[in-house]
């Protein structure tokens, strides 16, 4: 989350009633993520996400907040997004399009043991089964097109030895997409950014911490559900400061995400290779945020060296988690 577009406390009152949601009584930009103007927003008696979307166009958001609504119609702990009297999900603000979602309970676990894993697994799995019904199709745009058309822009930033490694890898899913193990893959709506800072976890009493929600649906599209997993292990289950693959964690995940939807044979095969597509995709974005940014009242860039560190690993220890 980040603030391009500056929005004031009237304005976003006025915003706020016209969606029957009460007058407001805290406006704060959000300073965490790239993509959006995200500000955290109170009423008397809820808490809001408000959101003015940068990059995403007016035609491609119905996906993303349809789908929130789906998700959640199906039992799948998401932000509910807001509708007008006319039951629009999707708003203007500062001539912008912009929403409203419900903000999750709890907080982000950002030091996750197998017990959050395990969770976050089993919630994957159900998302993605819940999904199969969802009846809007829309590619994954931070996918393949997207890599091939980005590397040419971040190349001449980087190192000799970091562009080859960058352009081998991307050799290598190019090759990997024209297999027929990648085109059995089963697919539909994937999260595909499924950090630890997008989902909520929550603690009642001395019980250990319960998975309040996913958000953060504005990478989602439609793509093999075995890269959504491979993008989840990279974050969740690897150790932040080498970028080594943590055991315990990836098999936690795994066991619990394969208890709800077993994987087939042409997603075991191909997993290797998405586990390192998975992390040149992070490793690419951050480069491209990196040293092509866009300006911004609140914005922390991420470093790009860690996804570098991922990509390594998964390349030298070639380590697929056994389901």
């Amino acid at each position: 989350m980040a603030v391009y577009t500056q929005v004031s406390f009237d304005q976003a009152d006025a915003f706020f009633q016209h969606l029957g949601l009460g007058p407001l009584t805290r406006l704060q930009g959000c300073a965490g993520g790239i993509e959006n103007t995200n500000y955290f927003a109170d009423t008397a008696t809820d808490r809001y996400v408000l959101t003015l979307f940068e990059r995403l166009s007016p035609q491609q958001l119905p996906y993303y907040l349809r789908l929130m609504r789906h998700l959640a119609l199906q039992g799948i702990p998401v932000p509910d997004p807001a509708a007008d009297a006319g039951g629009n999900l999707l708003h203007s603000l500062q001539g912008k399009p912009a929403c409203v979602v419900s903000l999750l309970a709890g907080k982000s676990e950002l030091q996750p043991g197998p017990q959050h894993c395990a969770q976050v697994g089993a919630m994957l799995a159900r998302m993605h089964l819940a999904g199969r019904s969802y009846d809007l199709q829309q590619a994954n745009l931070r996918g393949l097109t997207w890599w091939n058309a980005t590397v040419p822009e971040v190349l001449p930033f980087i190192s000799a030895d970091q562009a080859a490694l960058l352009q081998s890898e991307l050799a290598a899913q190019n090759a990997l997409s024209a297999t027929a193990d990648y085109a059995a893959l089963p697919r539909g709506p994937i999260h595909a950014d499924l950090f630890r800072d997008n989902v909520m976890f929550a603690t009642e009493g001395e019980g250990p911490a319960q998975l309040t929600g996913f958000f953060d649906f504005y990478f989602a599209g439609d793509d093999a559900w075995v890269f959504d997993i491979a993008v989840c292990l990279n974050d969740w289950c690897v150790d932040t400061a080498s970028g080594a693959p943590d055991a315990a964690r990836s098999a936690a995940f795994m066991q619990a995400y394969s208890a709800v939807r077993p994987l087939e044979a042409s997603e075991q095969a191909v997993f290797g290779t998405l586990l390192r597509g998975a992390a040149m995709r992070f490793w690419l974005s951050r480069l491209w945020d990196f040293y092509l940014p866009r300006q911004a009242a609140m914005l922390q860039a991420h470093d790009p060296t860690p996804f570098e560190r991922i990509l390594r690993q998964r390349i030298a220890q070639a380590h697929t988690p056994t389901p």
